[in-house]
């Protein structure tokens, strides 16, 4: 029956939207008038164990398939299906509006209309659980759920510690002053100084962001955003439905988080671990270690298994001048280690056995492949990873997997430039938020 239904759908080449935005396929309908109903306890069952975007295109066909399609988005519970990771881009030809969704479980590419401000506009901060975090051309923070098209607005850049507003004449705010802390490292990192800049109102994204985190909440139900920002690196964090920005205690060079049993971990480029507990009335920083024995730097991303060890991956570039005469990091190697709380040490690590990895941009995934067929064992599935910064718009993307077993690699989308912004991994969700604001 599932084989059946996937025939089904792949009538079309259309998109989910497109499917909802125009007449629902006719040959579909007919192929579905002229078949027995199924009964919704069956259709049930069925949507249950299909990706996002066929689960979509679906929902679309006919009302029976529509009204199974709304009960399971009303329903989540009953809707497990692991998701496959898609990569996330835009095309100047697709619409300023809409963000493009490769498919790694069908190897085709979806189109996604978005809410304003136009995604082409935006940069992307992050992603995780289905959300992205963009940041407009005012430099604000707004959480996006390709699949559902919900966004919601973070609390404004100007209720951050380092940023203050500057008004014109009328009182709209014009450009932004940024306040950077400076640090001595012969001063057990205490900050001594602080260095002003001033910004203009889509400038501040370039200096101002360098990664964010979702994480979800269990207190709440929700999510908590954690971001890593300024020269220094610093963190501060919201949860969904905040109005401000909270500073954690002054830390610097953080790279990485992770957020469990209400404890955010921050790891820096030298092996640092702080950690901070989000539950408590005052956020205080814990340092666990202040490095690894073994520690090697290099760009780096921390990840949990399936099985729950903690991974520290590093990503060797190698500079490479193409025929244009561009100079573009290209992804040769990745180095895989354990992380060794107890004797805080790195353990090198060989392969990854049954699991994948998905590293850029978007917050570090390790999943397995024999939940996720789709994908081939023992590689890693790459995106770019530098900082959104305007002088990378033009630059060819560094796309691809890379096999640890032979440390061959294969192109995704051959060819994808995809000017702006850079592209990303993210794994689509049906899941929504009700908030509204209310002080930390």
């Amino acid at each position: 029956m599932l084989r059946t239904l996937r025939k089904l759908l792949s009538v079309s080449s259309c998109s989910p939207k497109e499917i909802q935005r125009n007449s629902p396929l006719m040959e579909t309908e007919i192929v579905v008038r002229n078949s027995p109903e199924i009964p919704q306890d069956v259709l049930l069952d069925i949507f249950a164990l299909l990706e996002i975007p066929d689960l979509m295109r679906a929902g679309f066909v006919c009302s029976s398939w529509h009204s199974a399609y709304t009960t399971i988005c009303n329903q989540l519970e009953l809707y497990k299906k692991p998701q496959t990771p898609c990569l996330l881009y835009t095309s100047e030809s697709a619409g300023e509006n809409v963000a493009c969704l490769y498919s790694l479980a069908e190897k085709r590419v979806y189109n996604f209309t978005l809410p304003d401000p136009p995604i082409r506009s935006r940069y992307l901060v992050g992603s995780s659980h289905g959300w992205l975090v963009t940041a407009d051309e005012k430099s604000e923070l707004h959480l996006v759920n390709v699949a559902t098209g919900q966004q919601i607005a973070l609390p404004s850049v100007i209720t951050n510690e380092s940023v203050k507003p500057i008004f014109d004449d009328a009182g709209t705010i014009d450009k932004y002053e940024l306040w950077e802390p400076m640090h001595d490292i012969d001063l057990d990192f205490q900050y001594t100084a602080h260095h002003m800049t001033i910004h203009a109102l889509d400038e501040l994204r370039d200096f101002f962001y360098y990664q964010s985190f979702i994480f979800p909440d269990p207190s709440t139900g929700s999510y908590i955003v954690v971001l890593i920002h300024g020269l220094s690196l610093q963190l501060s964090f919201a949860r969904v439905g905040d109005c401000k920005w909270t500073l954690l205690p002054p830390g610097w060079d953080y790279q990485q988080c992770m957020y469990t049993d209400g404890l955010l971990y921050a790891f820096t480029r030298f092996g640092r671990i702080d950690t901070f507990d989000l539950t408590s009335p005052t956020f205080t920083m814990n340092t666990i270690t202040d490095c690894m024995k073994n520690y090697i730097r290099g760009c780096m991303y921390v990840v949990q298994t399936p099985c729950g060890d903690l991974l520290q991956v590093r990503r060797n570039y190698e500079l490479i001048d193409t025929d244009d005469n561009e100079i573009i990091p290209e992804t040769q190697e990745i180095l895989l280690y354990k992380v060794d709380m107890a004797a805080k040490e790195l353990v090198e690590m060989k392969d990854l056995h049954d699991q994948v990895l998905f590293l850029g941009y978007n917050q570090a995934q390790c999943l397995s492949a024999k939940e996720l067929p789709q994908l081939k064992p023992n590689c890693v599935y790459f995106t770019d990873d530098e900082s959104c910064v305007s002088d990378y718009k033009n630059n060819s993307r560094d796309i691809g997997v890379l096999n640890l077993e032979n440390d061959s690699r294969e192109e995704i989308l051959p060819q994808l430039w995809s000017s702006w912004p850079s592209p990303i991994w993210i794994t689509p969700s049906l899941a929504s938020m009700n908030w509204s604001c209310t002080t930390n």
